[in-house]
């Protein structure tokens, strides 16, 4: 009671003296003031402006300066205030004089929100916070480069705020300054291994091939080259090119209807099926066969008959190399402008994405392969590579430039026309020797987890083992010595057999796919010899 008769005693004193205009002191430390000679007051004191003179009315008075001191001094209760009232005075005092504690004090709540938005400002969202957990090898490119623009910025700043550039303290059980120091004056090491050329950003221009895989299949294939304004339209939504531009090939891009596309960049197997075509092309499993079959290597000369849309003249470009070169005829000149234009898009598609360059080692010449006979005369050829409806009429041309040895492989649709070929191999009585004739079939097949009817991983069922009893002796009696003799050598057998654990508990199913692509041409090795004895040349059949 005594106390609370004080308090509002000393509160109707202050309340008498705060008429005048005055500024709020911030809250001390404390909920209430120590008892003092004013009395106690509450956790929360006023004071004056900044003008401290006695005597003027906006002032406070002796007794209301004393419940300031008190309220703000960290003396105990027992009122042991007083002996620290002189420098609390002056503390005071000089806080109150200075422009900037007036401000302050003047607006609370502004400074409080100022206060407030900074630290909002400055905050991490949570996404934030947990990528800063995370290695910078798990982040993707683009979070990679904002942490690094970041710390550009950061390190900008403290540079222009100092001109000293202190080294940074290291933190516990981390690497001294010294360490430090000398790590940052090494020059940065590239790892040359795990660098590829592949490696680099799509670019304006680049060739991108997109896909979508529903379950077990592509449903969607598409490819086509970037541009600064275009746009991936199909029918699971669009995809914009500046999304793709700057971002890693081989990545998951999200189209606007919600589907995930996968995007990279096309082999030379993708380009040659997707390729705008003229006349139907030597599909990749046949051409493959066919450089088999051919035995070409870096730096050959080899000649090509019908030129196509180019697929296989980009496939010989490759198998030769820089060293190589490759002289392709076409009869016809819509063919021959189809296959020029295709060769040069891949070449200028795979300088973008590319450190090395394409070579340069294809000569397209839109001409009759018939009437070429006095062109081939002082070249001569390591292979040939007929793709054309009458193979026979060609190879009387081409015959004196194939080298010893060399092989003539011929690109066939039916089988009438194989026998059409040998027939005229023999006619002409021509040493070309028909080593193969083959079909090359390629079987897709389906491998994935077996699931039931519900769409769960159905469980592993773990065969049973068939155990053979083995013999037990009647009463009296003991197994012949042969008989142990088996009975031991079974038991070191299962020992060596032991059943292996799986690795996992989920079974899976293994089956072809119900479409496969059927046949698509005949291939045939032809190889140029000499008879060196004339009793031995062989009848020249397969």
């Amino acid at each position: 009671m005594l106390q609370c008769a004080r308090r509002r005693l000393s509160l109707r004193v202050l309340g008498r003296e705060s008429r005048a205009p005055a500024a709020l002191v911030p809250q001390c430390g404390r909920r209430r003031a120590p008892l003092a000679r004013g009395g106690v007051v509450p956790g929360r004191c006023v004071a004056s402006d900044r003008s401290g003179a006695p005597g003027a009315g906006p002032l406070p008075s002796a007794r209301r300066l004393r419940a300031v001191r008190a309220l703000c001094s960290g003396s105990p209760r027992e009122g042991a205030g007083a002996e620290s009232e002189e420098p609390v005075a002056a503390a005071a005092s000089r806080v109150a004089g200075s422009p900037a504690a007036a401000a302050s004090l003047a607006a609370p709540g502004q400074a409080l929100r100022s206060r407030r938005r900074r630290a909002w400002e400055g905050a991490l969202s949570p996404l934030e916070r947990v990528s800063r957990l995370l290695p910078e090898a798990l982040l993707s490119e683009e979070i990679r480069d904002i942490r690094r623009a970041e710390q550009g910025e950061t390190r900008q700043g403290s540079s222009e705020s100092s001109d000293s550039h202190p080294l940074p303290l290291p933190a516990a059980g981390g690497t001294p300054p010294a360490q430090l120091q000398r790590d940052a004056d090494d020059p940065p090491v590239v790892d040359t291994q795990n660098t590829s050329s592949k490696d680099g950003t799509f670019q304006a221009g680049d060739l991108i091939l997109a896909e979508f895989r529903r379950k077990t299949y592509t449903e969607f294939k598409h490819m086509r080259n970037l541009s600064a304004v275009g746009k991936l339209n199909s029918n699971w939504g669009a995809i914009s090119h500046l999304e793709i531009i700057g971002k890693l090939p081989g990545q998951m891009f999200r189209t606007s209807s919600g589907f995930q596309f996968l995007i990279r960049r096309p082999a030379l197997e993708d380009f040659v099926v997707l390729m705008k075509r003229g006349p139907t092309i030597s599909y990749p499993k046949d051409i493959n066969a066919m450089l088999l079959l051919m035995d070409i290597n870096q730096g050959d000369t080899v000649v090509e008959t019908g030129s196509g849309s180019g697929g296989m003249s980009l496939f010989l470009s490759r198998a030769v190399g820089p060293r190589g070169r490759v002289i392709s005829y076409e009869i016809r000149k819509d063919h021959h402008a189809v296959a020029k234009k295709n060769y040069r898009r891949w070449r200028d598609a795979w300088e973008i994405g590319h450190a090395e360059e394409w070579p340069d080692n294809v000569d397209f010449i839109n001409k009759d392969i018939l009437t070429a006979a006095e062109d081939m005369k002082s070249i001569t050829f390591d292979a040939v590579a007929l793709d054309m409806l009458n193979p026979q009429i060609a190879l009387p041309v081409v015959y004196p430039n194939l080298k010893q040895g060399g092989v003539c492989a011929v690109y066939l649709a039916n089988i009438t026309q194989v026998i059409d070929l040998l027939e005229g191999i023999r006619t002409c009585n021509l040493s070309l020797l028909c080593e193969r004739i083959i079909e090359v079939a390629h079987k897709d097949w389906l491998v994935l987890p077996a699931k039931r009817k519900d769409g769960r991983l159905a469980p592993r069922v773990e065969p049973q083992q068939i155990v053979d009893e083995e013999p037990q002796p009647k009463e009296g009696e003991e197994l012949p010595i042969q008989d142990q003799a088996v009975v031991g050598e079974s038991d070191d057998v299962e020992s060596l057999s032991d059943y292996v654990e799986p690795h996992g508990s989920v079974p899976y199913i293994a089956r072809p796919y119900p479409w496969q692509a059927g046949h698509t041409a005949f291939l045939i090795k032809l190889r140029k010899y000499k008879v060196a004895y004339p009793d031995t040349s062989p009848d020249g059949s397969c």
